[in-house]
């Protein structure tokens, strides 16, 4: 086998034929940076060079709170683009503190607590934001199932968007409704991508404010579905997507099948173990009853599907780095 990297592309040429691997344009090798060809049993060759990407590591929130405090907003279920509210003028636009807030206050404060039995909730103008879910007043209770208790449906899909927390405040999940300004048309934004891009972004919210690495999954009903162990916050993955043929039975993917292209994306590396059908029941267990593990709360069906896109990743790894200190290694992209 003959192979030549050049900084936009690697060439491989054996008896059989010739493969080139062209790169996005955002994305550039340093030839002269190569080491270390070697064949790995399983496979194949691997091949380790510098690559250098124009790409912005520039967090951005999953609100923008600046721009869309002032402005009228609508709010879209994002599986099916059904309108949840409709021209809602968001005044104030705040972060909910961490969950031990009022033990803080008691440490702090040299009097009672002023605070103490008292909720934050939003009023009509208000939207508070929390570590995977926004809270927003909403006095009308017509998304709401009467036979699902506190779940909020939407009416058009079915898909659980959040919960209702008092007889004003509703609590929506992020990875289920999208925000915009009312004067633009939504666009729908494949599931799957979206998932991935608001779960690592809230990864990489609460790693940056409270510089914690550790996470559980859990569902409405409190279940734990995945221990997540963040590594990474500036991976960079390019992948063909060609390479899907065998995941067209999954509708979750369905939308990555549209293109030949290959991409480039921003992404975190995780560690990850699954905890359905019991499954890693004891270190879930000890994870729960750690101070330094943050739990993340999403309706029990995003969990399986987060689970579902973790399993992909890790499947499309070489079988070599598929596995790291007994967990399995997957990339979330931005």
């Amino acid at each position: 086998m003959d192979i030549t990297v050049r900084p936009f592309s690697l060439r491989l040429v054996t008896p059989e034929g010739c493969t080139e691997i062209w790169l996005p344009a955002e994305v550039r090798l340093v030839p002269s940076s190569c080491r270390g060809l070697q064949y790995v049993a399983g496979d194949g060759l691997h091949l380790r060079l510098q690559a250098q990407a124009e790409f912005s590591t520039k967090l951005i929130s999953v609100f923008n709170q600046g721009s869309q405090a002032r402005e009228c907003c609508t709010f879209y279920c994002q599986s099916c683009g059904e309108v949840i509210i409709k021209d809602r003028k968001l005044l104030r636009v705040l972060p909910l503190p961490s969950e031990n807030w009022g033990a803080l206050v008691e440490e702090w404060c040299c009097h009672p607590d002023p605070f103490a039995n008292k909720p934050l909730h939003p009023r009509e103008n208000d939207c508070f934001i929390g570590d995977s879910f926004f809270l927003v007043n909403l006095r009308s209770s017509v998304l709401q199932d009467p036979k699902a208790n506190t779940k909020v449906i939407c009416k058009r899909c079915k898909v659980v968007l959040g919960e209702t927390v008092s007889s004003e405040t509703t609590k929506f999940y992020m990875t289920e409704v999208i925000i915009q300004p009312s004067e633009r048309s939504f666009s729908v934004i494949p599931r799957s991508p979206f998932v991935q891009s608001v779960v690592a972004q809230c990864l990489v919210e609460l790693s940056s404010a409270r510089s914690t690495f550790r996470y559980t999954i859990q569902g409405q009903d409190g279940k734990v579905y995945i221990l997540l162990w963040l590594l990474n916050l500036d991976s960079l993955v390019v992948d063909s997507l060609r390479s899907s043929r065998h995941i067209k039975k999954f509708p979750l993917f369905e939308d990555t099948l549209k293109s030949d292209n290959i991409s480039a994306r921003n992404a975190v590396k995780v560690l990850y173990l699954p905890c359905i059908k019991n499954r890693n029941e004891k270190l879930a267990s000890l994870w729960e009853g750690d101070i330094s593990v943050h739990s993340l709360t999403l309706p029990s069906a995003t969990c399986l599907e987060l689970l579902l896109i973790l399993s992909r990743s890790n499947a499309m790894l070489p079988p070599s780095l598929r596995h790291m200190n007994s967990f399995q290694v997957a990339f979330l992209k931005m």
